[in-house]
């Protein structure tokens, strides 16, 4: 339609689905090796010693295709001048002033903000999760460091999820932004209002 313009490709849209799936497995297998409350949750993988095989492999593969998006995405995620301003008018975000705002790119402050700690989370675990994956790993590193890995490795998942969580409801908040990760596409209004920096960009183009 000649009202709405495209905001990701499919290409893009795919990747981040399979990412927020692989994301859904690896939590509840990682939830059921975190705690025996929680044990339960292996009967979604064949039981404990499938959940504790598929665990690490899922979060690989997770990590590798999150890298691919977020390289796609980090050029567009650099803080700048404007992104501090609107940090600083947080009082005009949450009541939701957006004309008070300075023009917002691609993606606003608390977006970028929440990419890096994302990028950052998988990043920590990662490194923590070759730490503890002691089939293939274990006797590279001592029992000080396994254990201190641990640690780091349940707070980043912890991180992690919640990251995920906020980035949900923000979805849902602002309207019309699942519908862009579902379709592609926005309405040329819906960039207008919460986008003009990037809508200004695109309609150079």
């Amino acid at each position: 339609m000649k009202h709405e313009i495209q905001r990701y490709t499919r290409s893009e849209r795919s990747n981040h689905w399979v990412v927020a799936i692989l994301f859904i497995l690896a939590a509840l297998s990682g939830l059921a090796l975190f705690h025996p409350a929680l044990y339960g949750l292996t009967g979604l993988f064949g039981g404990g010693p499938w959940t504790r095989v598929l665990h690490p492999f899922l979060g690989v593969a997770m990590f590798l295709l999150f890298l691919i998006m977020a390289l796609r995405f980090a050029g567009h995620n650099r803080l700048d001048a404007n992104d501090r301003q609107w940090l600083r008018q947080l009082d005009d975000v949450l009541n939701n002033r957006e004309e008070q705002l300075p023009p917002v790119g691609r993606y606003n402050a608390g977006q970028k903000l929440l990419f890096w700690v994302l990028v950052l989370s998988m990043l920590l675990l990662l490194a923590s999760g070759i730490v503890i994956w002691r089939e293939y790993f274990g006797q590279l590193f001592g029992v000080g460091l396994i254990r201190l890995a641990v640690v780091a490795h349940a707070l980043a998942a912890f991180v992690l999820i919640c990251s995920i969580l906020v980035h949900i409801y923000a979805a849902i908040w602002v309207k019309g932004s699942l519908g862009a990760m579902l379709t592609g596409k926005v309405s040329r209004a819906w960039a207008r209002k919460h986008h003009p920096g990037w809508y200004k960009q695109i309609g150079r183009k």
